[in-house]
């Protein structure tokens, strides 16, 4: 189909995969863009081991990129969080990367300043607030955000600080854009109904990643995915932490995690217990939940097989379609 996020993006099909730090690489990125969608590599793409330096995180930026280019000459993005810019060292040799490679797609939150930047360079900003508002939101439009995502508590990873559902804060951030840039729904998308519902409700996009994660192509650990398909939204835990929330599927140490937030612990100390981000890594890169947990969006009730990548894009095609 073609609509006005496909046009901005140049793709296919209004569909972004979500950045999701460790769980991203070239060939899965490039599986999404092949597929149609906009494939998107997040921070630790193609990690195991968190780089440390700059010159190390960017070298292996450069080689996820290649490594998608081998495979695929559709469009492609990157997750950027710049900060202000007399304390951000990172964002600026990104955009110089994103550049040099042709990634002409940044998946952006963070100051608004760096817009216009990444738009002097032909790169799209996809805006994606960690809480949308609808301050946030017409901050982003007033920056020069060509596209807003507006995510819902039902989403996986890093969770709103507000607990306002996904089919509530859509027709919320649509009202608030007034038709001035496209909207992408995210949060508890996996399927034909829930596709047809977010663009019912006015959303011209899905922005997804737990559906992505039970593909074949995921590099989402084997057991983690296996066990996936035997839980339905109500079998995850969710506990408070840096820099909100967190929901987890249960294990060793994601009930420790919850046993601290029901009983008092401070959100730094349960962030600590978690292993920060490394706890993600190691719960869903690694398959160990014992020293790591794994975090999925509550569309996981609607997902019984692990199937193709292009296979998902479809089906929820389908569910756009009859909008």
């Amino acid at each position: 189909m073609t609509n006005r996020i496909t046009k901005i993006l140049g793709i296919e099909k209004p569909i972004i995969q979500g950045p999701m730090a460790w769980l991203t690489n070239g060939r899965f990125a490039a599986a999404v863009s092949q597929a149609g969608g906009l494939g998107v590599l997040g921070i630790s793409a193609g990690q195991t081991v968190a780089a440390s330096t700059l010159k190390e995180t960017i070298e292996n930026m450069r080689r996820e990129i290649q490594i998608a280019r081998k495979i695929t000459n559709h469009p492609i993005g990157l997750n950027i969080s710049p900060r202000t810019s007399t304390k951000d060292v990172f964002t600026q040799p990104m955009l110089d990367l994103m550049v040099e490679e042709g990634v002409s797609v940044a998946v952006m939150n963070g100051k608004f300043e760096w817009t216009q930047r990444f738009h002097e360079k032909g790169i799209k900003v996809v805006f994606r607030a960690a809480t949308p508002t609808i301050e946030n939101t017409e901050e982003a439009i007033q920056g020069g955000a060509d596209i807003i995502v507006a995510t819902g508590f039902d989403e996986g990873g890093t969770l709103p600080s507000k607990a306002i559902g996904t089919f509530s804060i859509v027709p919320m951030i649509v009202d608030a854009v007034k038709g001035r840039v496209p909207v992408m729904a995210a949060g508890g998308i996996v399927d034909d109904r829930t596709a047809h519902a977010a663009f019912a409700l006015g959303a011209e996009g899905l922005f997804f990643g737990t559906a992505f994660m039970m593909s074949e192509e995921s590099i989402l650990a084997p057991n983690i995915k296996e066990l996936l398909l035997n839980l339905t939204a109500p079998d995850l835990l969710l506990y408070r932490t840096i820099p909100a929330f967190y929901r987890s599927v249960p294990g060793e140490l994601p009930e420790k995690l919850l046993a601290m937030s029901q009983t008092g612990a401070s959100e730094e100390e349960i962030f600590e217990m978690q292993r920060g981000y490394n706890g993600m890594r190691d719960g869903m890169l690694f398959g160990d939940l014992s020293k790591g947990f794994a975090s999925f969006g509550l569309g996981i009730s609607m997902i019984h097989n692990i199937e193709p990548i292009a296979v998902i894009i479809d089906k929820l095609m389908s569910g756009i379609n009859r909008v």
